[in-house]
């Protein structure tokens, strides 16, 4: 089969192998590349062959999210933009909610809060219904953090417990890097960051109509 030339280790010159031998190292090398390609993709698309949910990677770090937790991202952040609201309110908001809520709709909570901010209709924020609603709950809520004087200045915890008034508003400060992971992706400053997936087996009918009008109740929230 012949010879090959090939360079030394060292870089002080080249040697002839056999063709063969040649290959044969070739050809490792090709198939530890193959190997690095395919663990790569399996990284990537191994959460959509198990469960759904949704991921956020952002150059602040990684988040992952349940289908209804990035649902309601998702809302406010469209709220927010619909109000021409900076991404601090954004951050502030996520921040509450995740203490709150864990970005969930929650049915009920302490006495008679409700809702993804756990908001207590006896405290004037509306009805029950309109509560467990995120796009209005989230409305309510930015209404009045941007009655607070400063908000956008102040420390976050100290905005949020103005409009929460909640037992302990200092538990708000903790959220804050998820708060801006979450802004970061949703308002769209960082591009493509957000992803959710759902079983490659799983098939739902299509509901595009059904999409497009809840696409335009979130934007149209004023």
């Amino acid at each position: 089969m012949g010879e090959v030339e090939v360079a030394s280790r060292g870089g002080a010159g080249h040697t002839h192998v056999p063709a063969r031998q040649a290959l044969g190292r070739h050809h490792v090398r090709l198939r530890a590349a193959a190997g690095r390609g395919r663990y790569v993709t399996y990284q990537w698309t191994r959460p959509y062959l198990h469960g759904t949910g949704c991921e956020v990677r952002t150059t602040g770090g990684q988040m992952s999210l349940s289908l209804e937790q990035g649902a309601n991202a998702a809302t406010v952040a469209a709220v927010a933009f619909r109000k021409e609201l900076p991404e601090r309110a954004v951050v502030i908001a996520y921040a509450t909610a995740i203490q709150e809520s864990h970005l969930r709709n929650l049915a009920g909570g302490d006495r008679d809060s409700v809702g993804m901010f756990q908001q207590r209709p006896s405290q004037g924020w509306g009805t029950p219904e309109q509560l467990r609603d995120p796009v209005v709950a989230t409305s309510k809520f930015f209404d009045g953090l941007v009655q607070v004087k400063d908000y956008l200045d102040k420390d976050l915890h100290i905005a949020a417990q103005e409009v929460q008034r909640s037992a302990d508003g200092a538990l708000y400060a903790q959220h804050e890097p998820e708060g801006e992971l979450l802004a970061a992706a949703f308002t769209g400053r960082e591009p493509a960051t957000a992803r959710c997936w759902f079983p490659p087996d799983e098939r739902t009918p299509p509901r595009r109509a059904e999409a497009v009008r809840e696409m335009r109740r979130r934007s149209a929230a004023g």
